[in-house]
């Protein structure tokens, strides 16, 4: 990216520029740590791209900056850009519903298990908290489907401006921390029913197979694995595993909720912020 910037037109502020270099750095750290699979690792990358938004609105402020986004010739890249910001505010309050869905799920079970001792009569209750897993898990999987289609989008080659390619970098990375919370909250399922990857991306995924000290590392995911294993069960020990693995799921959901709301102000930010500029 460092070669790049210094390649672009002066449509940026220098390379030098302090701005220019944190976008830069953003940009990279996110990109290497794309693989992120812990709640706290993609909370950090959510922390990472509300830094990232940050800097981007700092850089729209320059006149250089207005003046490039404001050409006749760059209406039509502008335009598909914020279309793309919208589609992923959209995703992101996706993200936002299935947590707190599962939040408020996982506490209406929580309590259940507090009220009742034993696991008699229980296994209803823990049925409807899966039937509610599933029905969001539908919902992500149409969310992912369009974050595909953003990406394709995003990877189709074309003479852009250097702010064009900046924003696209940041609409890229955001697509993908965004991809990794969604495929988080749901498991691989959704993920690998939501669209009809190339053969190559086909091999890959059914390379990644989640195994079961991958499971535990998700607190969402190890909550569901234990629920089920209670229903087949149904005795006390299961019971109280379940309770446990309820209230990790529950800090994780949170800590992600923070994040997913304040990068969703973000990204509000910076879209009117680009509106604002085009339609000044």
């Amino acid at each position: 990216m460092a070669a790049s910037y210094h390649a672009r037109s002066n449509s940026l502020p220098s390379s030098q520029h302090p701005i220019v270099s944190q976008i830069d750095e953003n940009l990279n750290r996110l990109r290497a740590s794309q693989s992120a699979s812990t709640s706290s690792s993609i909370g950090h990358n959510l922390s990472g791209l509300q830094d990232l938004h940050e800097c981007v609105d700092v850089l729209l402020q320059f006149p250089l900056t207005q003046q490039a986004l404001a050409q006749d010739k760059q209406r039509e890249m502008v335009e598909e850009l914020l279309i793309g910001s919208l589609m992923l505010l959209d995703v992101c309050t996706t993200a936002k519903d299935a947590l707190l869905q599962t939040k408020e799920c996982t506490q209406e079970l929580q309590s259940i298990l507090r009220r009742r001792r034993g696991a008699e009569g229980l296994a209803n209750e823990l049925r409807k908290y899966l039937t509610s897993r599933k029905a969001m898990k539908k919902a992500i999987c149409k969310a992912l489907k369009n974050l595909k289609h953003i990406q394709n989008k995003l990877s189709t080659p074309g003479e852009n401006g250097a702010v064009i390619n900046v924003l696209r970098d940041v609409e890229a990375i955001t697509n993908s921390v965004l991809e990794s919370v969604l495929s988080f909250i749901s498991g691989p399922e959704a993920e690998s029913k939501s669209s009809r990857w190339s053969l190559v991306s086909k091999l890959m995924h059914q390379k990644k197979v989640i195994c079961e000290e991958e499971q535990k590392a998700n607190e969402i995911l190890s909550a569901e694995a234990t629920v089920r294993s209670c229903i087949k069960s149904e005795n006390m020990k299961h019971v109280e595993n379940v309770q446990k693995e309820l209230e990790s799921s529950e800090l994780s959901i949170q800590d992600l909720e923070e994040g997913l709301e304040t990068l969703s102000r973000r990204m509000i930010k910076t879209r009117v912020t680009v509106l604002n500029i085009i339609s000044y």
